[in-house]
C-alpha cells in the first residue's frame, strides 16, 4: 500500500479498512503509512500557522503540530485498550493502535483541508485573537470527526464480541473526553504555534494558567472586555 493511498482508502472505504484492521490484515503497512501521512500533513498545517509570525515560528510550529497529536495518541492510547480488554474485548494492543492512529489521521487530513481558508485569513485579517479563535475551533471540528471515526471503527472490529459490547461503547465515549482533555493541555504545553506579533520568537512559553481559561479571555479580548496576551 503506497503511504497517501492509505487516506483514499479510509475516506472512500473505511469500512473494509476497518474489517482490515479487525482481521489483522496488513496492520504494519497500515500504521506506517498513517504515521508518514499524518505527520507530513500536520507539519504543513503547523507551518501555516507559525508562518503568521517569523520563520523561526513557522519551523516550530511544523515540528511541534504532529508532536502534539502523536504524544497524545501515545499518552492515551493504552488506557482504551486496557479498558476495552477489562470489558471483553478481544483486540490486540496494534489493533487498538492502528484504530486510535485512525482517527489522527483523519484529523491531519481535514487540517490540511483548512489550510487554504487559513491562509486567507492570515492574507486578510491581522486580529490575533480572532485568528487564534480560528483556528481553535477548526481543530474542534477536525478533531471531533476524527473521533466520530475511530468510535466506528471500534463498533465495526468489535462486532465479533458481544460480550461487554455497551461497556465498550461507554469506555469509547468516555475516552473521548479525556483525549480532548489531554490534547489541550498538551498543546497548552507546547505553545505557542502561532505566535503573538506583540511577542518575540519562543520555542516555549512559561507555563501557567490554562488553555480554557485562555481562549475565554481571547473571547473577551474580542468582545471588547479586557486584553489578553
Amino acid at each position: 500500500m503506497k503511504d497517501l493511498a492509505v487516506i483514499e482508502t479510509i475516506l472512500r472505504n473505511r469500512y473494509h479498512f476497518f474489517i482490515e484492521i479487525r482481521d489483522g490484515v496488513g496492520l504494519r503497512e497500515k500504521m506506517r503509512a498513517m504515521l508518514i501521512s499524518s505527520i507530513a500533513f500536520f507539519a504543513v498545517y503547523g507551518a501555516v500557522l507559525g508562518s503568521t509570525h517569523s520563520l523561526w515560528q513557522t519551523l516550530s510550529s511544523a515540528v511541534k503540530l504532529p508532536l502534539l497529536f502523536l504524544a497524545t495518541l501515545v499518552i492515551c492510547s493504552p488506557t482504551l485498550y486496557f479498558f476495552n480488554v477489562l470489558f471483553g474485548s478481544n483486540q490486540s494492543m496494534t489493533q487498538n493502535f492502528a484504530l486510535t492512529l485512525t482517527a489522527v489521521t483523519v484529523t491531519s487530513v481535514l487540517l490540511l483541508s483548512f489550510a487554504p481558508i487559513v491562509l486567507f485569513f492570515i492574507l486578510t485579517t491581522s486580529n490575533y485573537q480572532f485568528f487564534k479563535l480560528l483556528n481553535v475551533m477548526i481543530f474542534a471540528i477536525c478533531g471531533l470527526v476524527g473521533v466520530l471515526f475511530l468510535s466506528e471503527g471500534v463498533r465495526i472490529v468489535s462486532a465479533a464480541g458481544k460480550e461487554g459490547a455497551s461497556s465498550r461503547r461507554w469506555v469509547v465515549r468516555l475516552w473521548i473526553i479525556l483525549y480532548a482533555f489531554v490534547g489541550s493541555q498538551m498543546a497548552w504545553t507546547l505553545r505557542p504555534f502561532i505566535g503573538a506579533p506583540s511577542m518575540k520568537f519562543e520555542l516555549f512559553r512559561q507555563l501557567g494558567g490554562n488553555f480554557y481559561a485562555n481562549v475565554l479571555a481571547s473571547i473577551g479580548e474580542i468582545l471588547g472586555f479586557f486584553v489578553v496576551r
